[in-house]
């Protein structure tokens, strides 16, 4: 297999013309044993570990559900990653709260949304979907959901979590103020960056053509208690339709609702679209409607049609996402953007 540094060389050569054709090629090695056909793409290099455990599951045949579920709970797991899961940065009250969405090609869906002490919260989304008549629950309703199912209540604010909000309250205005999240990131970089907080949204179809998606966060670090973004919210952060495709969205989520995103790429994609041309046709139309404020965040779409044609568009550069299939399990790729 070609080594990594070389591939995403290549990758960063390549690109542009592998983005406009709408279709990942992402290596030559050998396709595994029922896994033909099946895909998995995400979010971010932090994708890669997670489209790993997501091909556990559509290498042996699995379906595409399955795979997002077990897929994004890596990152939410993983105690370095502060922008998704039990390690992410709190609000500036110190809670750590949760969203997370899942959907499947039949339009079923659940999500969770500003839900404290569970580790997995695309687990009680699953859960939304699936034992509830619901889509949505949020805060304590979300909890005693999650606890009456069994979940183990945990307390998620993690030492290390801790001391960075603390010195972020050295010097922050602490009042509850509009967007002062956004001007209070300080080190962390571009509101909606990968320094700061972001999200894993996942696409998947697998062996049988069958589409998936999902998309966890921690959310906003330093947020308002109570605010909620993107990834919750079905249409913005997630959007599956079997009968044309998937899209996600990554960054700063009160744009991305603001635009029906997710739902944006894949209707774009149902009139015509390739993924690519849809992602970024949504990307612009952010920019079009709020020009000097696209500036200084990010805003990133990634996309899969029911064919596994794979596109990507975000506003600023160094968006990234992970490729996985039966002919390489660790691609990431650079995605196209306006600046």
């Amino acid at each position: 297999m070609t080594d990594r540094r070389d591939f995403l060389k290549a990758s960063l050569l390549g690109a542009s013309a592998l983005a406009l054709a709408g279709k990942v090629d992402a290596g030559t090695s050998a396709p595994a044993k029922g896994a033909a056909g099946a895909r998995v793409i995400s979010t971010w290099d932090f994708g890669v570990a997670a489209n790993q455990a997501a091909w556990a599951v559509l290498s042996k045949g699995g379906h595409a559900l399955d795979a997002v579920e077990t897929g994004v709970m890596v990152p939410e797991a993983d105690m370095k990653n502060h922008s998704v899961g039990r390690a992410g940065y709190p609000d500036r009250d110190g809670h750590v709260t949760l969203d997370a969405s899942i959907m499947d090609a039949d339009g079923s869906c659940g999500a969770v949304a500003a839900l404290e002490h569970i580790a997995h919260p695309i687990q009680v989304a699953r859960r939304v979907m699936e034992r509830t008549p619901h889509v949505l629950l949020v805060g304590d309703g979300a909890l005693q959901f999650a606890l009456e199912q069994g979940f183990k209540k945990e307390e998620l604010l993690t030492p290390e979590s801790e001391q960075a909000w603390k010195e972020w309250l050295k010097t922050a205005r602490y009042q509850p103020s509009a967007n002062s999240e956004v001007r209070d990131y300080g080190k962390t970089g571009m509101p909606g960056g990968k320094d700061n907080h972001d999200t894993i949204g996942m696409l998947a179809i697998d062996a049988s053509g069958r589409l998936a998606g999902a998309c966890t966060t921690s959310g906003m670090a330093w947020k308002m208690r109570g605010r909620v973004g993107d990834s919750p919210i079905i249409g913005a952060g997630l959007y599956v339709d079997g009968d044309v495709g998937g899209a996600t969205s990554t960054g700063v989520g009160e744009e991305v609702i603001r635009n029906a995103g997710s739902f944006l790429v894949v209707e774009l994609m149902r009139q015509g679209r390739s993924p690519q041309e849809a992602c970024q046709e949504a990307v612009m139309r952010i920019v079009k409607k709020r020009p000097n404020a696209s500036k200084d965040l990010q805003v990133g779409f990634l996309a899969m049609n029911k064919h596994g044609d794979v596109g990507a568009f975000a506003i600023q550069p160094g968006f990234s996402y992970a490729v996985c299939d039966a002919k390489r399990q660790d691609g990431l790729l650079p995605s196209k953007s306006v600046y």
